[in-house]
């Protein structure tokens, strides 16, 4: 009995707090009425209670932004503002999934706006005052939810509906070769950025689920499950081209095979946990294969040999080239001993050899028959 009056006193508190903002909001006296009901909506988005932000004011800040000139920076102001004020846990979480429905918005243009807005300092997610509690367990779910939108500021959905990093400078690659080397150097260390913070929201640990912590989970889910099939054309394209870099790059590359075995498995783990879940067994999951720490081992043990074998070749070699026989059989077995071990799936790669094979005319050392 104590604590529903307890619950009923702090939500009637908390309304009284709200309708004080919304006060306050008034009083401004804005130049334009749009700047007023923007924050009103703000506002009420985060409002004191358990249920996620409503659609009908989703839209309508959408909707208010989109033909408010100058309106993205305010909305981030006052995002900001509310984020540190406050010392509701609710308010707090509500905030959060403010910015992330924001971000995963249809508006490219608001999301871009966004990504300008929290480099330049008008967003500000990590000022929160839960950032250095640990009294509570929820806290500790909001704290991984803050980094995790941290990442996910600095990913903006493409023009096919796919997240992808921001890209600095600007720059495409237009050949094939230089595609695959971003692909693997530059866009696979975001993803493993990008899967470390999922992994850090796990649920599983906050009881009892709330709508939030639901609602939140579920929104990060589904960008994880985009980003996950780039990750797996990045660790694909990263073990076909292994044996083709230098060696410095191959022993990066190693590492970067190397987390990405660890995570993908939890990963899995985190899917299956969260397919127990009420509201997420109708989440489109993709199947997750790994790769395995013995193909990864034998990876760099064949890297290694080659290296050692190429050594030998510009040490040996003559002007014809014959000490390339002596190391087939050495070739040979390194190949068996890749392919001996399981793989998550990687196509296999034909490379055309470059050696020169002369044959023997073996019509002209018979003799020639008159007509």
């Amino acid at each position: 009995m104590r604590l529903h009056l307890s619950t009923k006193f702090r939500q009637v508190l908390g309304h009284a707090k709200d309708q004080a903002s919304i006060g306050r909001a008034i009083v401004q006296n804005y130049n334009e009425k749009a700047l007023f009901d923007i924050e009103v909506a703000v506002v009420r988005a985060t409002s004191h209670d358990d249920c996620p932000v409503d659609d009908k004011t989703m839209h309508e800040i959408l909707f208010l932004v989109s033909n408010t000139p100058g309106a993205v920076p305010f909305l981030a102001e006052q995002i900001s503002r509310r984020l540190a004020k406050t010392r509701d846990y609710l308010v707090a979480g509500k905030t959060l999934l403010l910015i992330h429905r924001l971000l995963r918005s249809s508006s490219r243009c608001i999301e871009q706006q966004l990504h300008i807005a929290h480099t330049s300092g008008h967003l500000q997610i990590g000022c929160c005052w839960f950032m250095m509690s640990q009294d509570h367990h929820s806290f500790a779910f909001l704290q991984n939810y803050v980094a995790y939108l941290e990442e996910r500021v600095g990913w903006i959905i493409n023009q096919a509906g796919k997240l992808e990093p921001v890209m600095s400078g600007g720059t495409k690659c237009s050949r094939y070769k230089e595609k695959s080397m971003d692909l693997v150097f530059h866009i696979l260390p975001k993803c493993q950025e990008f899967i470390a913070k999922v992994l850090k929201c796990s649920p599983v640990d906050v009881w009892p689920m709330d709508n939030l912590v639901q609602a939140a989970t579920c929104s990060i889910l589904k960008e994880s499950f985009q980003v996950f099939m780039t990750y797996s054309d990045g660790i694909a394209a990263l073990s076909n081209m292994l044996f083709d870099l230098s060696r410095p790059a191959r022993d990066l590359g190693c590492g970067m095979l190397r987390k990405a075995s660890q995570q993908v498995e939890d990963l899995r783990v985190l899917y299956e946990k969260c397919r127990g879940f009420t509201g997420m067994k109708s989440l489109d999951y993709p199947s997750v294969q790994g790769i395995t720490m013995d193909h990864i081992v034998a990876l760099e043990q064949c890297s290694s040999y080659n290296t050692r074998a190429g050594s030998v070749m510009k040490c040996s070699g003559g002007e014809r080239g014959l000490s390339v026989s002596t190391n087939l059989r050495d070739s040979v077995t390194c190949n068996e001993k890749f392919a001996s071990t399981s793989l998550f799936l990687l196509p296999v790669e034909t490379k055309i050899s470059m050696v020169w094979v002369v044959f023997d005319n073996e019509e002209s050392d018979k003799p020639t028959e008159g007509i």
